[in-house]
Formats: structure tokens, C-alpha cells, sequence
């Protein structure tokens, strides 16, 4: 029989992102064949993968991919940040990510695409990594953008490796100028949107229901100070307008402007340097886990259940 070296576990643990004892079992139980040893826990965590499904997965990584005129983003989802530093699961995430490109960051469709190399779909391999490195994964979300002319361009914040980290952005300029101009206006814009949030393009993209809201709740808030009809309506007026400036992306100041310019402003004035006009048609914005219920654990009950136990 084979001896299980230290060297060995620790491959095979690389290879897989599985616990030290389960790769020592594993190596044990394939007479140290570690390729033979990556099957095993598969075999033996498929099962395990049902169970895992039923955790919050609010951590893991965005990835994002450009291509001249398109872009698509993605979200894969993991337990603990300890995961998004596996090179296995960076590997999926960074080719998962090329394949969102290649269906225009159709979600659904991206499932289905065979996973080059692996022999499974992409769906399948997320079952496979669950089952190799032992936390609940999901494929959450993605997005395409795309242009006829001009560039999709990208900006990733806290990097871990190029194209995937805890915040994504992808901006859509539509033009005829110089590309490399664009591309680098592009990034700029990504990164204010990573800082600024904004959640509509134009005034024009802000829903019924989302505008309503807020009027309302200004609207009551002027009421309290005892102004007439008249004065308070103008008094929301205002605010709205603030409103916009917080939410609607064109209407946002710039971060890195010195004279206060509003994205727009920003925007028109760079088709000098770029040599033509420029359209923003679109942006995508995903930051990791936003949405996501996060369980609250009390680790006085955990450390007393633990001891009781």
C-alpha cells in the first residue's frame, strides 16, 4: 500500500478545496492514486451536496468579461470568503464568466453550456464543486450589454485576479470615436458607478411606482413644516430632484470632478477628445451578496451548545 505522504494531501487538497482528514480518507482508500482520490470525493460528496444546498451562500466572487462591443457579468455564490480565495473555485468562476459572454448573460442558457475540459454542463460542475471543495454554490445572477458600435468596458473592485472580485461593473458607450478613448472613459464611469450606486441610467428609466414612493414620503415630510399647499409642493419639487441626483446616474456628480460636472456633463464633454459623439445605453452594477439574507449566528449559544454536546 501506498504511502500517504503530508505532499500528497496536501495536492489533493489543492486539487479539490476538501478537508485535510477527507483527502487523507480519500488518498487512503485509492492506495494514494490522487487523480483516483479526486473521484472518490465526488462520489462520496455528491450526496453531501443536497445537504449543503440548504445554506446561505452570500459570499464568493463576481466576475465580469468584455469583448469590444459586449460585456456579460456574473455572480456565483459561495459560503465563506475562504472559497473565493480556492483556485479551483476562481478557475470556474473565470471561465463561467466567458461562457456568460458567449449567451449574452442569458442565466438560464449559461446552465446548459457544456463546461470545456470537464465533460458536464456548467450547472453540473457548480454540483461538482459543491461535492469537491464542501460549501453550498449557486450560479445567482448574470447580464449581458452590448453596443452595434462603440465598447462594452469593465472595472472590477477588490480584485483577487483580473476580472473577479467583490464588485463588478459593466458600462455600454455607444459611438464612433477612438476605442481605446472610450474604453478608458468606460472604466472611469464603471468605477464611479462601483463608488456611487446609482440604480437608473436617466430620469427617464425611473419607474412609476419607485417615483410615487418617494413623493409621497416628501410630500410628508414638507407637511411637517406647516407651509402652504403651495410653498410645499415646491418643496418637493426640490427634494425630487435631489432624489435624482442620488439614484439616476447621469444626473450624479461625478466623484473625480473637480467643478461638480454631473455624469452627463462628463459624458458630452469627453466626445471632443473621442472625436464623436457618445451614447451611455446602459450599465450593470452587481455588488456581492447584496439582497441576500445573511444568517445572524449567536456564538454565546454555539460555544454553549458545543460545550453541552
Amino acid at each position: 500500500m501506498a504511502q500517504i505522504t503530508a505532499a500528497l494531501v496536501k495536492e489533493l487538497r489543492e486539487k479539490t478545496g476538501a478537508g485535510m482528514m477527507d483527502c487523507k480518507k480519500a488518498l487512503g482508500e485509492t492506495d494514494g492514486d490522487v487523480e483516483a482520490a479526486v473521484d472518490w470525493l465526488r462520489k462520496k460528496g455528491l450526496s453531501a451536496a443536497a445537504k449543503k444546498s440548504g445554506r446561505v451562500a452570500a459570499d464568493g466572487l463576481i466576475g465580469v468579461a468584455v469583448d469590444g462591443t459586449k460585456g456579460a457579468i456574473l455572480e456565483v455564490n459561495a459560503e465563506t470568503d475562504f472559497v473565493g480565495r480556492n483556485e479551483n473555485f476562481q478557475g470556474f468562476v473565470g471561465a463561467a464568466t466567458g461562457l456568460a459572454l458567449g449567451v449574452d448573460g442569458d442565466l438560464e442558457a449559461l446552465k446548459t453550456v457544456d463546461m470545456p475540459g470537464e465533460g458536464r454542463t456548467v450547472a453540473d460542475q457548480v454540483t461538482h464543486l459543491i461535492a469537491t471543495i464542501g460549501e453550498n454554490m449557486q450560479l445567482r445572477r448574470s447580464e449581458g450589454l452590448s453596443v452595434s458600435k462603440g465598447v462594452v468596458a469593465s472595472y472590477v473592485h477588490s480584485a483577487v485576479k483580473p476580472g473577479m472580485g467583490k464588485i463588478g461593473v459593466l458600462v455600454a458607450l455607444e459611438s464612433d470615436g477612438d476605442a481605446a478613448k472610450l474604453t478608458e472613459l468606460g472604466k472611469q464611469l464603471a468605477m464611479h458607478i462601483a463608488a456611487a450606486t446609482p440604480r437608473f441610467l436617466s430620469t427617464d428609466d425611473v419607474d412609476a411606482e419607485s417615483m410615487e414612493r418617494e413623493r409621497q414620503v416628501l410630500t410628508e415630510q414638507a407637511k411637517e413644516s406647516g407651509r402652504p399647499d403651495d410653498v410645499i409642493a415646491k418643496m418637493v419639487d426640490g427634494r425630487m430632484r435631489k432624489f435624482y441626483e442620488e439614484v439616476v446616474l447621469l444626473e450624479q456628480i461625478y466623484v473625480v470632478s473637480e467643478d461638480k460636472s454631473k455624469v452627463s456633463k462628463v459624458i458630452e464633454a469627453a466626445a471632443a477628445d473621442v472625436g464623436a459623439p457618445i451614447k451611455m445605453t446602459g450599465f450593470v452594477r452587481f455588488g456581492l451578496g447584496e439582497g441576500i439574507e445573511r444568517e445572524e449566528k449567536d456564538f454565546a449559544a454555539e460555544v454553549a451548545q458545543a460545550v453541552g454536546g
